[in-house]
């Protein structure tokens, strides 16, 4: 079998149970089935080489620029695997999608880059791993050293390993970054919130902060920072056992814990413009 783009494209349809998210796809319905795959939900595969039904273990193989699409989200990887189960009394139905090789799962509100990729239909849970991890959406980019993880029925995507968030000139990091969503009105989900946790650093055009912990309000641009804060604009510091980040005032207040005896403390340099408290352009 040639590796050589055919200029035919091999398609089919797989009946499929699958959940939204990452691997929601969709397709019109098709007259023509598979053997062995039952449901109500039909998924458009499409493949440059072949696709192979392997009975033995229960699963469809695309391979070659394949691709699996439902309604207006879209699974491209080198090799895709369908599993499915045989369930007494209803037919057979798909319980897990894997991709294999230049994934990318492509929806009208973001884009997630791997080359490994695995959705879990009972748990409801995708998760990418592999090199340049990469989420992008219309406002944000995110990336992530070991994972990009997906839990629907939670609303949570995950970032782990050395994961940053961007939005504009403001950046998130941390080992691990939570992206808590919320469902809309039109059917569509927004980012609600960010939780980090883990050697977060947040980087702004005029400050760069270190704590344990954050929360990010995305809707209020407030970041709040916990555990062992530092704030930092220009030589000037501010240190804390929490702080308020507003990034569209450009002001910081940072708050004492019960360590440090109800005082913060700061290092205020003579001739600096603005301190690390103070909105940018005015001083302290």
């Amino acid at each position: 079998m040639t590796s050589k783009r055919s200029p035919f494209r091999t398609v089919l349809t797989l009946s499929a149970i699958l959940a939204g998210g990452f691997f929601s796809f969709s397709a019109p319905a098709f007259a023509q089935g598979l053997p062995g795959m039952g449901g109500k939900q039909p998924v458009e595969i499409n493949a440059d080489q072949a696709i192979e039904w392997h009975q033995d273990v229960r699963a469809y193989v695309a391979r070659g620029n394949a691709s699996a699409k439902r309604n207006d989200s879209t699974v491209f990887a080198d090799v895709l695997t369908a599993y499915y189960r045989e369930v007494p009394g209803k037919g057979n139905e798909v319980f897990q999608l894997v991709a294999d090789g230049n994934v990318r799962i492509v929806s009208p509100t973001q884009q997630v880059f791997g080359d490994h990729g695995v959705y879990d239909v009972d748990k409801q849970v995708a998760v990418v791993t592999g090199k340049d991890l990469k989420l992008v959406t219309t406002k944000d980019v995110v990336t992530a050293r070991d994972s990009l993880e997906y839990y629907e029925a939670q609303d949570l995507t995950v970032a782990r390993g050395d994961a940053v968030a961007v939005r504009g000139n403001d950046r998130l990091r941390a080992d691990v970054l939570i992206g808590r969503l919320k469902k809309m009105p039109d059917g569509t989900t927004q980012m609600e919130r960010i939780d980090g946790s883990g050697n977060v650093v947040v980087t702004t055009p005029t400050d760069v902060a270190l704590a344990e912990k954050l929360v990010y309000s995305v809707a209020d641009n407030v970041a709040v920072l916990m555990g062992n804060v530092k704030i930092t604009r220009g030589d000037n510091q501010l240190n804390g056992e929490a702080a308020e980040m507003n990034m569209n005032t450009k002001i910081n207040r940072v708050i004492a814990g019960r360590d440090a005896g109800g005082r913060v403390s700061g290092l205020l340099i003579p001739g600096e413009k603005n301190g690390p408290g103070a909105p940018a352009g005015k001083k302290p």
